[in-house]
């Protein structure tokens, strides 16, 4: 008995009506293809991780006064860490509140609400639920100060406010100018640390360090191929003035070298000894060498010193006096 075989055009598990899928009726058509679409639309969403955070968070009901109060008192007394767990998460959405204050910031927002929650956590071990506060209310000064604190402290490559008295200028040197400049008064570094009772020199280094940093690499208009960092002054000395000032430097010791040939033994020791050495023998040293005293190894050098004057002043044109030798002579031992 032979077996029929199995037209390949046919779908499995459907039945071999003779028909190829794409004519299938259009409703049965309809349903595959929204359920081919739902599919692919749930592998290709890309979950944001801010939104996914937001719905986690949502989770947490909102505490009553009440329910804070006696969840810090069981925290405080009792150390229930499940009551410290509530209390905190019961105002995760409070950090994130107080976060989107602060958006307009360069800094990612969810890194704002997990410096925030850092505060949050300090501020359910600070609490005092004795005093007439709300933890609401108490937590909002942890939380705006840890976010600042990391807005600071990430502003730019070079820390600056990294002590609690620069942290406090910071926040006080905007307002400060703003009243000055309502008052029609020019806000510079000195009536600022005047008002702020610090000092000036730490109102400037603060006002530099609040400058964003700029790429010496960018481009100094979009499109333009002239970066920053050729706008720049050069450190380096022009070409022709490092140019004539090697070429005098190569002059100067080929006369001092012929100066040196031109003394006598002694002399021409004094000169090496004392003008040319890196580290100078004292006049004592060179007396004993010579058999002469301290005083006559100093005369001696005077001598040298204004007949090499006089030999480069003949010899150079250039030459208007080199002081830096009696400077030297006055400082060798």
């Amino acid at each position: 008995m032979s077996k029929r075989r199995r037209d390949p055009r046919v779908e499995p598990g459907s039945r071999a009506t003779g028909r190829s899928p794409a004519a299938a009726p259009p409703r049965a058509a309809a349903e595959r293809s929204t359920a081919l679409e739902r599919s692919r639309g749930q592998a290709l969403v890309v979950q944001d991780p801010l939104q996914r955070y937001l719905m986690e968070i949502g989770r947490f009901p909102l505490l009553t006064a009440e329910e804070e109060h006696d969840l810090a008192v069981r925290f405080r007394e009792y150390g229930d860490t499940s009551a410290a767990y509530r209390l905190a998460t019961g105002n995760l959405r409070l950090v994130v509140h107080i976060a989107v204050d602060f958006r307009r910031t360069a800094a990612s927002l969810l890194d704002l609400i997990q410096e925030g929650n850092i505060g949050l956590l300090q501020a359910v071990r600070k609490f005092d639920p004795y005093r007439s506060v709300r933890f609401s209310a108490y937590a909002s000064w942890w939380i705006r100060a840890y976010i600042l604190k990391y807005l600071i402290d990430h502003w730019s490559l070079v820390r600056v406010g990294t002590t609690n008295t620069r942290r406090k200028l910071l926040f006080n040197l905007r307002r400060e100018k703003d009243a000055l400049e309502a008052q029609g008064i020019r806000p510079e570094p000195r009536i600022l640390a005047e008002r702020l009772g610090v000092p000036e020199a730490e109102v400037i280094e603060v006002e530099q360090g609040m400058n964003r940093d700029v790429s010496l690499e960018a481009p100094l208009t979009e499109g333009s191929t002239v970066r920053l960092l050729d706008t720049m002054a050069s450190a380096a000395p022009p070409a022709d003035e490092a140019l004539a000032a090697e070429e005098f430097q190569t002059a100067l010791r080929e006369r001092m070298e012929s100066f040196g040939g031109s003394l006598e033994p002694r002399d021409h020791d004094i000169f090496r000894a004392r003008l040319l050495a890196e580290a100078p023998a004292t006049l004592q040293e060179i007396g004993d060498r010579h058999g002469i005293s301290r005083e006559a190894v100093r005369q001696r050098e005077q001598k040298i010193i204004e007949r090499l004057k006089a030999y480069l002043r003949e010899k150079l044109s250039d030459f208007e006096g080199i002081e830096f030798l009696r400077e030297e002579a006055g400082r060798l031992p």
